[in-house]
C-alpha cells in the first residue's frame, strides 16, 4: 500500500476518531436534554401509532386492532379527488406567497432601519412593528373580522374617501387570499426583521469607513457591501423555509376562513380538521394528514441540504 493510499485512510479514521470523542465529552450536555427526548417521545411519537388508520377504515367502537384493513384505498381516492388537488394548491399558493414577502419586506425593513441612528426612535420602531407577533390568531381574527367586515372602519373609510363600494374581504375568494397574506407578513415582519439586523450588526464596520473614504454614497454601501454580507442569511432563511410550503398558518385561516371561501381559502390542514372531527372521517383525515406530513419531511431533507451546500449552514 503507497503513501498515497495511506492518508485517505489515516486522514478519514482521525476524522471519525474525532467525531466520536466530540459525542462523547460532553456527555452533561446530552444528559440535559434526555428528559425533553423522552417528553417528545411519548408524546410526539408514541402516538404515531394513530397512522394506522390510514389504512384501515377505522371505527371507533373497534379500536385499531379490530378495524378491517382497506391498504392503500383513502390515498387512492385522495388522489383522484379534485378537491384534495385544490386544496393542495390552496396550501402551496399561501405558504409560497408568505415565505416570499416575510423574506423581501424583513430584508428592506432591516435595511431602512439600519440606516435610522437616533437609538431612541430606532428601538421605539423596532417595539413597534415587533408588537404584533404576541398576539393570538384568535384575537387578531376578531379584530380584522371586524375591521374588514361590510359596515367595518375599512369600508367605511374607503367608502366616504374614495366613493368605492363595501368590499366583501372576508367573503371574496381573491380578496380573502389577499388579506391572507397581508395580515400575516403585518403581524410577522417585525419578528423576522430581528434575524437581519442581527446580521447588518455583525458587519465590520471598517468596511463602510474604507467605502466611505473612497467616496461611496449611502446607496453603493448598501449594495456593495451590506447586501452581500446578507446573502448567506438570505439563502439559509430561504431554504429553510422549503420546509414549510405545506404548512399555511392553520391557526389564521381557521380563524378567518368560512364556507363562502372554501374553494380559494381552504388548506390542507383546515381541510383534515372538518373530515376528521366535524365529519368522522377519521381514516380519510389521517391519511391526507399523513401523504402531508411525509412530503414535508422530505421538503425538510432537502431544505437543509440545500443550506449546508449553499450556506455551509448544518444543525448537526
Amino acid at each position: 500500500m503507497d503513501a498515497n493510499t495511506v492518508q485517505p485512510i489515516s486522514q478519514e479514521k482521525a476524522q471519525r476518531t474525532k467525531r466520536k470523542s466530540g459525542y462523547r465529552q460532553p456527555w452533561m450536555l446530552h444528559f440535559m436534554v434526555l428528559p425533553a427526548a423522552i417528553l417528545v417521545f411519548i408524546f410526539s411519537y408514541i402516538p404515531m401509532t394513530g397512522i394506522l388508520m390510514a389504512f384501515q377504515d377505522y371505527k371507533a367502537n373497534l379500536g385499531l386492532t379490530g378495524s378491517p384493513w382497506v391498504g392503500l384505498k383513502h390515498f387512492k381516492y385522495m388522489l383522484e379527488n379534485d378537491y384534495f388537488l385544490q386544496i393542495t394548491w390552496n396550501t402551496v399558493f399561501f405558504a409560497c406567497a408568505k415565505i416570499i414577502f416575510n423574506l423581501i419586506i424583513p430584508i428592506f425593513f432591516a435595511l431602512l432601519l439600519n440606516e435610522v441612528r437616533n437609538m431612541g426612535f430606532k428601538r421605539s420602531i423596532q417595539t413597534l412593528v415587533y408588537l404584533p407577533h404576541f398576539l393570538s390568531w384568535v384575537t387578531l381574527a376578531g379584530i380584522l373580522i371586524d375591521l374588514l367586515a361590510r359596515t367595518g372602519l375599512v369600508n367605511q373609510f374607503l367608502t366616504s374617501m374614495f366613493g368605492i363600494k363595501p368590499i366583501f374581504f372576508l367573503g371574496s375568494g381573491g380578496w380573502f387570499r389577499f388579506t391572507v397574506i397581508f395580515s400575516d407578513v403585518w403581524k410577522e415582519f417585525g419578528f423576522n426583521t430581528i434575524v437581519f439586523l442581527a446580521a447588518l450588526a455583525g458587519i465590520n464596520p471598517a468596511l463602510y469607513e474604507a467605502a466611505e473614504v473612497d467616496g461611496a454614497g449611502r446607496w453603493k454601501q448598501t449594495r456593495h457591501i451590506t447586501l452581500p454580507a446578507l446573502v448567506p442569511f438570505i439563502i439559509v432563511v430561504a431554504t429553510l423555509a422549503l420546509g414549510n410550503v405545506l404548512n399555511a398558518n392553520f391557526d389564521q385561516i381557521f380563524n378567518l376562513y368560512n364556507p363562502l371561501i372554501y374553494q380559494q381559502g381552504d388548506i390542507i390542514d383546515t381541510f383534515v380538521y372538518r373530515e376528521g372531527l366535524l365529519s368522522g372521517q377519521f381514516s380519510f383525515a389521517t391519511a391526507v394528514n399523513l401523504f402531508k406530513s411525509v412530503i414535508s419531511i422530505i421538503l425538510i431533507i432537502i431544505s437543509y441540504r440545500f443550506a449546508y451546500k449553499f450556506a455551509g449552514y448544518r444543525i448537526f
